[in-house]
């Protein structure tokens, strides 16, 4: 039985803290191209890496995983020396793992509303809806985030079944278009720059952009769940990305 691309990196990932060397064949390391800007390339084997991290007992789970053509993205939940939730993407060539992203952020909350950052839902379905799904979330990203055409929010949103992950806000549009809306020194608070990519399995799609969170250079991954044509549901990850100077390989964020 083939092995589908999720439970590959699923095993991947997991033996981050069994320190099994078998799963590590899906990455084609002669190929791999880290996008972490805090992982030094090629400068130790994923085998010897992952046996290393092994040994702090580490706790790794995947809430959820998706597929997306070459794509597989990930909501993790890491345990190491504190709680992280993080998002991994990883893109496949010829069956194997050829690239890496992701964004980390630590794990805090619940929120006001009792939502924890990785609760809710986690299968894919309406599978024949991706494409339709992405182009909303496309859409909502650039109109809405980049554009703050606030004024739009309700033509995205299901104003009475959104639920919020982020542990700073509260479900329904009021707490979110009131973030949006900050504006500190003539600066927003949360600045949607652009979009760089947008990844979709049925009823869930990754939003991964670039901007400012409170006047600091952030990478934004905003993970969405779609119903009848609105958006319902909410996680994301925010992380600072290090200013080029510090940067321990080449390759960008994105």
């Amino acid at each position: 039985m083939t092995i589908t691309k999720k439970n590959q990196i699923r095993d991947l990932l997991k033996s981050i803290e069994t320190g099994e060397p078998g799963p590590i064949a899906v990455v084609n390391e002669a190929k791999y191209i880290q996008h972490n800007p805090q992982t030094h390339e090629g400068s130790e084997g994923l085998a010897s890496l992952f046996k290393r991290l092994s040994e702090t007992e580490p706790r790794v789970n995947m809430v959820r995983g998706f597929e997306d053509g070459e794509f597989v993205f990930a909501h993790m939940e890491y345990d190491f020396a504190s709680r992280k939730i993080c998002f991994e993407v990883f893109r496949f060539q010829n069956g194997q793992a050829v690239e890496h992203w992701d964004n980390i952020q630590e794990r805090t909350g619940p929120n006001q509303s009792g939502h924890s950052m990785v609760d809710g839902p986690t299968d894919a379905s309406d599978h024949d809806l991706t494409e339709r799904n992405r182009s909303i979330v496309q859409s909502f990203a650039e109109d809405v985030l980049v554009a703050r055409q606030l004024n739009k929010l309700t033509d995205f949103i299901d104003t009475d079944a959104f639920t919020e992950h982020n542990p700073r806000f509260d479900d329904g549009l009021s707490s979110l278009r009131a973030e949006l809306g900050v504006v500190k020194g003539g600066q927003r608070q949360i600045d949607y720059q652009c979009v760089h990519r947008v990844l979709a399995e049925g009823n869930f799609v990754l939003c991964v952009s670039e901007g400012q969170l409170r006047g600091v250079h952030t990478a934004f991954y905003d993970l969405f769940r779609v119903a009848s044509g609105k958006l319902v549901e909410h996680w994301d990850t925010n992380e600072t990305i290090a200013p080029r100077s510090e940067w321990k390989n080449d390759n960008g964020k994105f």
